[in-house]
């Protein structure tokens, strides 16, 4: 057998194992998603990424979602993103075997629920978040804002992350004693300007985020009310040195320096030669 009539058999077979292949792939995707899977995703969609992607997909702290993806295999992209985040970014990891709440069923719903925005097919609707009542919070000393407003505001954009009661899940732990003098102070700008280079976003309105400088103080009222050192009172007054104290109180040092030098004298009079 020629080495052309080689190659032409080779080429064919080849030919062969692409179109089975493009077969088998659009036969795979013509059958989409099942209706059960896109309303597990819009629930999963609704208790995990709405927060930050929108309702709608629309961004809001986090990316858009609502568009053509540009890639050929569009799934694999959204799900080895939803998988492993995006590390430098707001974008955490979310399955299971990266430390994150989903299982490997839960993100293929999402992906299927997110590109049905891209393909324009049925979508259910997000179904409508329960909030549980709450008994009134008692306001923190000496911490601005308002908690009983900030408990729904922290329903709203912060407890996907930290977890309905401060616990954390996959963003830190807030309900625990803040090692610091002013803690308001702290929780405030981290709110508000977030921390580069982790899964915590700007929020505030100055940084391009959703919430009013109301809204922050509110928030801050609240998770306050968990610390178990909240503030009582007015700044301590620094702990000084006896240097310290000293440098501070330019009249103690003149009125030392006078004792010393009246010493000197009283020394060198007595030891005079008479």
């Amino acid at each position: 057998m020629s080495s052309r009539s080689c190659f032409h058999y080779f080429g064919l077979a080849l030919w062969i194992v692409l179109v089975l292949w493009a077969a088998g792939y659009v036969r795979a995707n013509a059958q989409g998603p099942t209706q059960d899977q896109l309303e597990l995703g819009a629930r999963l969609y609704a208790e995990n990424c709405a927060v930050c992607h929108g309702p709608n997909g629309e961004g809001r702290v986090g990316a858009t979602l609502a568009k053509d993806w540009p890639s050929i295999r569009p799934n694999l992209r959204v799900k080895a993103t939803i998988e492993n985040g995006v590390p430098g970014s707001p974008m955490p990891a979310w399955s299971q075997k990266n430390g994150g709440p989903l299982n490997d069923e839960e993100i293929e719903a999402l992906v299927a629920f997110i590109l049905s925005w891209e393909t324009g097919g049925l979508r259910p609707p997000l179904p409508t978040p329960v909030v549980s009542p709450r008994s009134p919070i008692t306001p923190v000393p000496n911490v601005q804002g308002d908690p009983n407003r900030g408990a729904v505001l922290y329903a709203e954009n912060c407890a996907v992350c930290h977890g309905p009661n401060g616990e954390g899940r996959i963003g830190a732990t807030l309900s625990k004693a803040w090692p610091s003098i002013r803690p308001d102070l702290r929780i405030k700008a981290t709110i508000a300007n977030g921390v580069p280079g982790s899964p915590m976003p700007a929020w505030s309105q100055e940084r391009g985020g959703p919430l009013s400088e109301e809204d922050i103080n509110d928030l801050v009222a609240f998770i306050m009310t968990w610390s178990s050192a909240p503030i009582t009172g007015p700044l301590p007054e620094p702990t000084l040195t006896p240097i310290e104290r000293l440098r501070s109180s330019p009249g103690i040092v003149i009125g030392g320096l006078a004792l010393v030098l009246v010493i000197v004298i009283g020394i060198i009079w007595y030891s005079r030669p008479r």
